[in-house]
């Protein structure tokens, strides 16, 4: 693990708010040489803890008002693998995230829609039908609040 100092947290608060930054600007932002915050961000992704840079898209502003959380639980599940679910649940465009959870549910799915009887269709037509689903339980999500993280 490695030992994170007070600009090594401001640096992940930054970048998790914005990370297309640059080494430059979060320099000038907290006190470094362009070249020593390209060594510090360098050592963040070396050790893991930067794993990567990623494009936020605003869902609802390509077309998708319904994000629905599905608890999936495998109904079959010496019949069928975990990983023939999980490859076909991926396979299906709307659904977003597939988190392998421990609980009443197997499965945790993100899925977005363009409206409830979009999700209908989706949930009808492609998540009933895959191999093994038992179970399902929707939640709507109705507002969304996202928080930086565990950094100290």
């Amino acid at each position: 693990m490695i030992s994170l100092d007070t600009i090594d947290r401001q640096v992940l608060r930054a970048l998790s708010e914005d990370a297309t930054q640059s080494a430059s600007a979060l320099g000038r932002r907290f006190g470094l040489s362009q070249p020593a915050m390209w060594k510090r961000i360098r050592r963040l992704e070396e050790a893991g803890v930067l794993a990567g840079r990623r494009l936020k898209l605003d869902a609802e502003a390509l077309g998708f008002g319904v994000t629905v959380f599905l608890g999936v639980k495998l109904g079959t599940k010496g019949r069928v693998s975990l990983e023939d679910f999980e490859r076909a649940v991926r396979a299906i465009p709307e659904v977003q995230t597939v988190e392998h959870v421990l609980g009443l549910y197997d499965y945790r799915l993100r899925v977005v829609a363009r409206d409830i009887a979009d999700f209908e269709r989706v949930l009808r037509r492609r998540i009933m039908t895959l191999p093994g689903v038992g179970d399902v339980e929707a939640n709507v999500l109705l507002s969304e609040e996202r928080r930086p993280g565990p950094l100290g």
